[in-house]
């Protein structure tokens, strides 16, 4: 199992960036694909459904003997989705949708290696302060929510000012949950140490 190449199939610079920092090695691959799910899917399953139909898909384009790791990352207030918001008007709504209450952050993770996805998800609650109308819009023009779930990074001002507690993995929240996902390739030989 160590003899095989470990694909990440995501072009995001946060999840890149995480999984470099653990120190295994790895190359980019991605495809398109939707990010759509089936109606009345239960929230854990979102992010490991469109985990899952991203692998499979970067595992098509030759990689199927590697091991391709996908993951996708949501946003959920009292069972409602928010995704990456559509303009800066969307991103407000969000923000202030979030502002003074606890959500969930749900990261799908899927490994595909021989044939098969191997899927999970982790789950982590942030609670926001109330936030200003003034701060909001400060976010919003100085930094790209356009690109993220629920229209803020974790380790971006707004959660440095804005974001008060969390329980559970800090990493999760910025896209990849690094412990739990670090396990799982030690479990298939792969790790730096």
């Amino acid at each position: 199992m160590s003899k095989k190449k470990l694909i990440l199939a995501s072009g995001s610079p946060r999840r890149k960036q995480l999984l470099e920092a653990i120190g295994i090695s790895f190359s980019v691959q991605t495809a398109d694909t939707k990010e759509d799910y089936p109606a009345g899917l239960p929230v854990m399953e979102i992010p490991v459904h469109i985990a899952t139909a991203k692998a499979v898909a970067v595992a098509k384009l030759g990689n199927d003997h590697n091991i391709v790791l996908a993951a996708d990352t949501i946003v959920a207030l009292e069972g409602q989705v928010l995704g990456k918001p559509s303009d800066a008007e969307q991103a407000r709504t969000f923000l202030k949708l979030l502002s003074g209450k606890t959500h969930e952050v749900i990261t799908g993770v899927c490994l595909f290696y021989d044939g098969q996805p191997h899927s999970f998800a982790v789950k982590t609650d942030v609670h926001f302060v109330e936030l200003t109308a003034a701060q909001i819009n400060y976010y919003i023009t100085r930094y790209n929510p356009l690109d993220k779930a629920g229209a803020y990074g974790i380790q971006e001002w707004i959660g440095m000012v804005g974001i008060d507690s969390i329980q559970g993995d800090y990493y999760n929240v910025m896209g990849l949950p690094v412990n739990t996902v670090n396990k799982a390739l030690q479990a298939l030989g792969l790790s730096a140490v």
